[in-house]
């Protein structure tokens, strides 16, 4: 498994009214494809019934979860207070076990006007 964390300068501040947002980038290989193999299926079909209670332990909120299916990519989006929380979270047992076939990055993302902010 592979987690890469992206975190702000110490001499950047970012003030914001919003809760920080982080990106997962999962991907995997051909084979380990829910879609080709069915252990991975199994995980793949239970992780959402223990994603709640994870995310409302590390308070980290789920924005969305999308899928480019002939790249074998994954893309989640949270909002989480810190990337701590998120790495906490994502060092879950459950997280590891479904994460230890994909390579995966965690980055911290901001929207367009947020981002417009350290500009000025």
């Amino acid at each position: 498994m592979q987690i890469a964390y992206i975190r702000l300068s110490q001499t950047l501040t970012f003030e914001s009214a919003i809760m920080p947002i982080f990106l997962i980038i999962s991907r995997h290989s051909a084979e380990n494809c829910p879609l080709n193999n069915e252990k991975m299926k199994k995980m793949t079909l239970e992780l959402p019934g223990k994603l709640g209670g994870l995310e409302k332990k590390h308070g980290v909120k789920r924005v969305g979860a999308w899928t480019v299916v002939p790249e074998h990519l994954l893309i989640w989006v949270y909002e989480a207070p810190s990337s701590d929380a998120l790495q906490k979270f994502s060092m879950e047992p459950e997280m590891v076990k479904w994460m230890a076939w994909n390579t995966s990055e965690i980055k911290l993302a901001m929207n367009l006007e947020e981002s417009l902010k350290l500009l000025k």
